[in-house]
């Protein structure tokens, strides 16, 4: 498979290096600034670039009519905009908060685990995210994600960051130096927690998921997730 990579971070340059010993190519890498190599040329084009670039990048990638997949978080006020241009030129996209696969099963037993806590109103569910100092935004996908998943399982309505609100979950958002990514999900009484956490540890977990979604779509047309790459859910 031939890939473009819209971004060429510390991600693209980690999913350069995955698809290369998978057998996969690299035809196209963009910047903030510069280019190079022919877009038109992919099979697919992945996204990790930045809140501020990625609307533009993923509608490159659809008007070149190619499929692509997307990792980039703190855009999702284009989501509607996205979606609909993808249909109306009956293209192929994936967005996904995260990749990793372990990620994705986290998510899925997050919601289980929302829906058996239901019952149990003496337990209050908060959310806490580690990232790295370099992460622009907070809080992040991942965790928006997981606060979705509760949501759709209980009776909490929305998340806020860093605040008390009873009606809310709450999400607290950590930045230390070189953390991948770690989520937590706690359920605290008077008596006891119960909790569940994902840690990454290295970025080879993000880049593998994506690659896996550029492997998948290929023959595909249409908007889909994580859970129909991995078949979960």
């Amino acid at each position: 498979m031939k890939i473009a990579l819209l971004g060429y971070g510390k991600m693209g340059k980690t999913i350069e290096r995955l698809a290369s010993e998978r057998g996969h190519t690299i035809v196209y890498k963009k910047t903030s600034s510069a280019s190079e190599g022919e877009l038109h040329k992919a099979d697919a084009a992945i996204d990790f670039s930045t809140p501020e670039t990625a609307e533009k990048n993923i509608l490159l990638g659809l008007e070149t009519g190619i499929p692509v997949i997307s990792g980039t978080t703190g855009w999702l006020e284009a989501f509607q905009k996205i979606t609909k241009f993808c249909q109306d030129r009956n293209g192929s996209f994936i967005y996904a908060s995260n990749f990793s696969v372990g990620v994705n099963l986290f998510f899925q037993l997050n919601e289980q685990l929302a829906t058996v806590m239901n019952s149990w109103p003496e337990y209050k569910v908060s959310i806490e995210e580690i990232h790295h100092t370099q992460k622009k935004d907070a809080p992040s996908g991942t965790a928006i994600t997981v606060a979705e998943g509760i949501i759709k399982h209980s009776e909490k309505k929305k998340w806020t960051l860093n605040e008390g609100d009873p009606d809310a979950i709450e999400i607290k958002a950590r930045r230390i130096d070189d953390v991948k990514g770690t989520h937590s999900v706690y359920y605290t009484s008077e008596i006891d927690t119960i909790s569940i956490k994902h840690e990454a540890h290295s970025r080879d977990g993000f880049a593998i998921g994506a690659i896996m979604a550029a492997e998948w779509i290929l023959d595909k047309k249409g908007i889909f997730t994580m859970k129909d790459v991995l078949e979960i859910g």
